[in-house]
C-alpha cells in the first residue's frame, strides 16, 4: 500500500472527519518546518506527508480509492489490465493513467485551518521554500511571529507565547421551541428552517438555508434541550456556535401537567358530589374515559386513575397518573322545605 496515511495521522481506519481534523491540527503544529529550525529538512518531509495524508483521508472519493488500492491507486498506477478498473475511468479499464487526483498543497490545507498561508513552499508539495516570487507567505516574521497573535488577548495586550491557541468556539445560540401538551403527550416531529452564514476554503461568505428535523419524544418536559452542534454562522478562526432548542409547554385549556401526572378539574353539582356520578373525560390522544365516582366528594377530594398520565421518557412502557379534581357548585339559596328535607335525610 506504500505510505499508511492512517498511521501518519495516528488515527484508526474508522476515523471520522472530526478525528482527522484534530489529528491534523496537532501534528501540523508539531512538525511545521519553521517550528523545527534545527531539523528543517526532516520536518519538511514530515509536514508534507501529514498534509498529504489529511488531503486524502478527508476526501471521501480519495479515501475510498486509497482504502481499496493504496497510494499507488491514487496515482493511477494500478490495478493491472484486465481488472474492473477504477470508478470514473474513461478508458474502459485498460489505461488507468487517466484516473488521477489533484493534490492540494500543504499551504492550502494549512490556510484552511488557521486562516494563514504556510511559509512552506507551494507548487510541488515540498519544492522550493518561499512561495511565489521567493518571499515567504508569512513575510519576514515566519511561523513564530504570525502564530503569536493567536495567544494574545482580544485587546492586543500581553506577550506572545509563540504558540497558537486552538480556535475559540462561539457562544451557543438558544431558541425556545413551543410545544402543545398534545405534542408532548404523543410525540411529534417538528421541522425548523434556519439560515446561516458559511465560508468556503477561499474565505468567500455565502448564505446557506437548512431544514432541521427535531424529534419530540413522548413525555418530554419543559426545559428539555435539543442541541445541533456547530450550526451557527461560520467565520475565520472561530468554531461555529451550537444551536440549542429549549422545549416550552403551551398552556392547555383543560389539562395541567404536574411532573408525570395530568390534572383535570370537573364541575359537578352538590347532588353529584353527595350521590356519585360517571365522569366522562376526553384524553389528549382523543379517547373517551368513563370514570365512575362512587365516593362522597369533598372540595379537597381527588380521584386517581392510574396509568393515564404523561408518558415517562426513560420508561416508555409506563405513564404517570390522571388526577381528577372537582369544582362543586353549591346552591345559592334553599327553600324552607328543602332545608327541612335535607336535615331529615342527613340526620337519619
Amino acid at each position: 500500500m506504500g505510505v499508511d496515511y492512517y498511521k501518519v495521522l495516528q488515527v484508526d481506519r474508522s476515523a471520522k472527519d472530526d478525528d482527522l481534523k484534530k489529528a491534523y491540527r496537532k501534528l501540523a503544529m508539531k512538525w511545521h518546518p519553521d517550528k523545527n529550525p534545527n531539523n528543517k529538512k526532516d520536518a519538511e518531509a514530515k509536514f508534507k506527508q501529514i498534509s498529504e495524508a489529511y488531503d486524502v483521508l478527508s476526501d471521501p472519493q480519495k479515501r475510498a480509492v486509497y482504502d481499496q488500492y493504496g497510494e499507488e491507486g491514487l496515482k493511477g498506477n494500478v490495478p493491472p489490465p484486465g481488472s474492473s478498473g477504477f470508478p470514473g475511468g474513461s478508458d474502459g479499464g485498460s489505461g488507468y493513467s487517466s484516473f488521477r487526483f489533484n493534490t492540494r498543497s500543504p499551504d492550502d490545507i494549512f490556510s484552511e485551518f488557521f486562516g494563514f498561508s504556510s511559509p512552506f513552499g507551494v507548487g510541488d508539495m515540498g519544492g522550493s521554500r518561499g512561495g511565489v516570487g521567493g518571499s515567504s507567505a508569512f513575510g519576514r516574521g515566519g511561523f513564530e511571529d504570525i502564530f503569536s497573535q493567536f495567544s494574545r488577548g482580544a485587546g492586543g495586550g500581553g506577550e506572545p507565547s509563540g504558540m497558537p491557541s486552538m480556535p475559540r468556539k462561539a457562544a451557543a445560540i438558544e431558541r425556545t421551541l413551543q410545544c402543545s401538551l398534545e405534542d408532548l403527550y404523543k410525540g411529534t416531529t417538528k421541522k425548523m428552517k434556519i439560515s446561516r452564514d458559511v465560508v468556503d476554503y477561499s474565505g468567500r461568505p455565502s448564505t446557506l438555508e437548512e431544514i432541521l428535523t427535531i424529534e419530540i419524544k413522548p413525555g418530554w418536559k419543559k426545559g428539555t434541550k435539543i442541541t445541533f452542534p456547530e450550526k451557527g454562522n461560520e467565520q475565520r478562526n472561530v468554531i461555529p456556535s451550537d444551536l440549542i432548542f429549549i422545549i416550552d409547554e403551551k398552556p392547555h385549556s383543560v389539562y395541567k401537567r404536574d411532573g408525570n401526572d395530568l390534572v383535570i378539574t370537573q364541575k359537578i353539582s352538590l347532588v353529584e358530589a353527595l350521590t356519585g356520578f360517571n365522569a366522562q373525560i376526553t384524553t389528549l390522544d382523543g379517547r373517551t374515559l368513563t370514570v365512575p365516582i362512587n365516593s362522597v366528594i369533598s372540595p379537597s377530594y381527588e380521584e386517581v386513575v392510574k396509568g393515564e398520565g404523561m408518558p415517562i421518557p426513560k420508561e416508555p412502557s409506563k405513564r404517570g397518573n390522571l388526577r381528577i379534581k372537582f369544582n362543586i357548585k353549591f346552591p345559592t339559596r334553599l327553600t324552607s322545605e328543602q332545608k327541612t328535607g335535607i336535615k331529615r335525610l342527613l340526620s337519619s
